[in-house]
Formats: structure tokens, C-alpha cells, sequence
């Protein structure tokens, strides 16, 4: 694309600008995840094949009383440097970003992208409060395209 042609997107889509959109607005809806014990190559599969720039592992915790779900996130930079550093048959669970950063949908969008800045992720886990489980994604992607589309 020359710097003289307009950039005009198929993809373009209305929705709220940054100063009044909230996360389930933005988000990406659902959650693409594997075991810990997937390895990196999986991931990296299942991240080439969805178009995706993350992968939420999910694993067990014990402790002596109970059992409790535990998250992860793989970014496409953590598997990028892992699996040029390591190699691709190193497991997920060992290289997943925690804690992980979750909001609630109904959080203000621009909250949600300070948090982003101030965290230093690119990708945070929207949680439903009621269920305490994940919905969707929120990336920086998601967060442009509220930049580039969003009305006020």
C-alpha cells in the first residue's frame, strides 16, 4: 500500500469510542486454551492456525485442603522467545505468564488499556465475576481497533 492510496478496512466495525467503551465491547469472545503439559509446538499450532497472539493454560493447584483451577497465558512474544531459545518441545505450563491479569467486562475500556500499560501485557483475561471463569480475551489489537473505529 503506497503512502498516497486511503487505507479503507473490510473489517471496519461501529462501536464506542475508547472514553466510553467497556472490555465486552472490545473483547474477543472466548478463550483458546490447553493443558500445561501441552507442549510449545502445540501451542504454537494452535495459535498459527486460529490467527491468535494467545493461548491461556489451564492446570490444577493443590494444596492439602482442595483443588483449584489456575491459569496461564503464552503470548506469541513468550513462545517466540522460548521456543527460539529452548526449543518447542518445552511445556506450556513451565513458560505461562502469571499471575495472569484478569478484568470483568464491565470494566471501562481505557481502565483496561492503562492496566495493559502499567502491567507491561498485551493481553488480559476478561472474567465473568459471577462464575469466576474466563469469556474472552482483551488484547492491544482489540484496544486499536476501539482507536481506529470507535465513535463517539
Amino acid at each position: 500500500m503506497s503512502s498516497t492510496t486511503p487505507y479503507v478496512s473490510v473489517m471496519r466495525y461501529l462501536m464506542p469510542s475508547l472514553a466510553h467503551a467497556t472490555v465486552a465491547q472490545a473483547m474477543t469472545r472466548g478463550v483458546l486454551s490447553c493443558e500445561a503439559n501441552a507442549t510449545l509446538r502445540e501451542v504454537a499450532r494452535m495459535m498459527a492456525d486460529r490467527h491468535v497472539h494467545c493461548v491461556v493454560v489451564m492446570g490444577l493447584s493443590q494444596d492439602e485442603q482442595s483443588e483449584r483451577l489456575v491459569w496461564g497465558v503464552i503470548s506469541d512474544l513468550s513462545l517466540v522467545r522460548v521456543g527460539v531459545r529452548k526449543g518447542t518441545d518445552e511445556l506450556a505450563g513451565a513458560h505461562a505468564e502469571q499471575p495472569i491479569i484478569t478484568v470483568e467486562p464491565s470494566m471501562p475500556l481505557r481502565e483496561a488499556a492503562e492496566l495493559m500499560l502499567a502491567r507491561g501485557v498485551s493481553h488480559l483475561l476478561v472474567v465473568e465475576p459471577e462464575l469466576q471463569r474466563p469469556v474472552g480475551i482483551l488484547s492491544t489489537s482489540d484496544i486499536a481497533g476501539a482507536l481506529a473505529w470507535g465513535e463517539a
